[in-house]
């Protein structure tokens, strides 16, 4: 009896820790949210549905280049997450400057691509004519805000690593704020337009990157950043690539999808283009939660490992599956109860909250399924194998959304066949996260019995 008090006692706590480590980085991502969504507030109620359809076409293109690097940083989560749960101070020194030049580097090369090839991608995506000069104008503009954003990733995810999901919150609070008042201040009094937005976004970007930049360089321990001893250690970088580069790859497959269902949805004209964008934003709301799980469990599950507490793995999935649930059918309902008013804030066409609304409710439906998907893959990548969450997206999700688009869409080219895409490719997924992931604790329960040494990435 005494045993199953204690047990219940640490269930308890682990919940504790983890809700109380997943709530800033909620937070944290509700912030970059506010990001997009006062650029498309400010844009679609002061400067009309065809700049929302303008500033929302541009969604998937700018995630498909970006992902590959912004994978990497959880490379560094992992990486750090291990190094920290083992207190290797000298591994965390090196993967800290290794991070932020790789952070730098990959920034840089982001930019370069998108300023290259935003125009001839948003055409080869069909996006309408009578907004492809604001799309392309507007993606411009972000991308040269891209080696902050990098940047900024990676030195959140360090932080995130050590256990601090808190700090990042209080930069992107005051950016936010920032990038708020810009965004009205460059399209209602400059009148802008999405060229106002996208300043905003990229000014606000690089204030949120200062701040975590001097937060590292005064932290103290193996945490603190200096720029003399920025470099790329070699061995460090094979240990975040491992991790990274399957995230990032799983991440840009994902892109490449949606790019494709973008596409799809470019063809039912500019109205439609304003109502899915409109509406995805709206349903980010359920989607940032979720993501806040998986940082977590990719803290706690890396921590986990670093510690050798492999029983520990089992709670944090268990919980986290309860708190996907518990989060859709809350924050799901209310966002379908209050979807029209919600949507009311991008746009006061009457026909683009309509159309968003119809998206929402075939989404929303399974969007449970969608956090499994997410959050399995974090306890997998911070067990160390990153390749099984990867080919688990490639194969449910992005191949069988391909599939769906040139067969069932075809056939029935109506807007619910496009967007039931969604739940139908989550759910696949998900089942093939949710069985890579006891292929892994499988394998590291082996080495564990047999006394083999762990490894940090599969």
């Amino acid at each position: 009896m005494i045993g199953l008090r204690q047990s219940w006692r640490s269930r308890q706590g682990l919940v504790y820790n983890i809700l109380m480590f997943a709530l800033p980085i909620m937070a944290v991502n509700l912030l970059q949210l506010v990001f997009n969504a006062a650029d498309m507030i400010v844009v679609g109620r002061f400067d009309g549905s065809r700049a929302l359809a303008a500033v929302g076409a541009t969604g998937s293109l700018i995630n498909l280049i970006v992902n590959l690097f912004m994978g990497l940083s959880v490379g560094t989560s992992v990486a750090v997450a291990q190094a920290y749960g083992a207190r290797k101070l000298e591994d965390i020194r090196q993967l800290v400057h290794t991070s932020i030049a790789v952070g730098i580097m990959g920034g840089l090369v982001a930019t370069s691509i998108g300023l290259v090839f935003c125009a001839p991608l948003l055409s080869w995506m069909g996006t309408p004519e009578d907004i492809l000069g604001m799309s392309t104008l507007y993606m411009r503009i972000i991308f040269v805000g891209m080696p902050a954003s990098m940047v900024f990733n990676f030195g959140a995810a360090i932080l995130r690593a050590a256990g601090d999901s808190r700090r990042p919150m209080y930069f992107l609070v005051v950016s936010g704020i920032v990038n708020v008042l810009l965004n009205l201040f460059f399209v209602a009094v400059l009148r802008l337009g999405v060229a106002g937005v996208a300043l905003a976004t990229t000014m606000s970007q690089y204030l949120a990157v200062v701040l975590i930049m001097a937060s590292l360089m005064k932290q103290e321990g193996p945490l603190r950043f200096n720029w003399r001893r920025l470099a790329v250690h070699g061995e460090k970088l094979v240990l975040i690539l491992k991790i990274g580069i399957p995230a990032g790859l799983q991440s840009v497959l994902f892109s490449i999808s949606n790019v494709l269902v973008q596409s799809a949805v470019n063809s039912f004209g500019t109205t439609m283009v304003a109502a899915n964008a409109a509406s995805s934003n709206v349903e980010n709301l359920v989607a940032t939660p979720m993501n806040a799980y998986y940082q977590s469990a990719i803290t706690f599950t890396g921590q986990s490992m670093g510690a050798e507490d492999y029983d520990r793995i089992d709670q944090i999935a268990k919980l986290s599956t309860g708190l996907v649930f518990v989060t859709w059918f809350v924050l799901g309902g209310i966002t379908l109860f209050f979807g029209r008013s919600l949507l009311g804030f991008y746009t006061k066409d009457p026909q683009v909250i309509e159309l968003g609304m119809r998206r929402m409710k075939v989404l929303m439906s399974l969007y449970f399924t969608c956090g499994i998907m997410n959050v399995f893959p974090g306890l997998t990548r911070a067990m160390g194998y990153s390749v099984l969450p990867m080919l688990s997206t490639l194969v449910g999700a992005c191949l069988l959304r391909i599939l769906w688009l040139v067969t069932v869409f075809r056939w029935y080219p109506t807007q619910f066949v496009l967007f039931a895409v969604y739940p139908v490719t989550w759910t696949l997924a998900g089942l093939g996260q949710v069985a890579s992931f006891f292929y892994a604790r499988s394998q590291v329960r082996r080495r564990f019995m047999t006394g083999a040494p762990s490894e940090v990435a599969t």
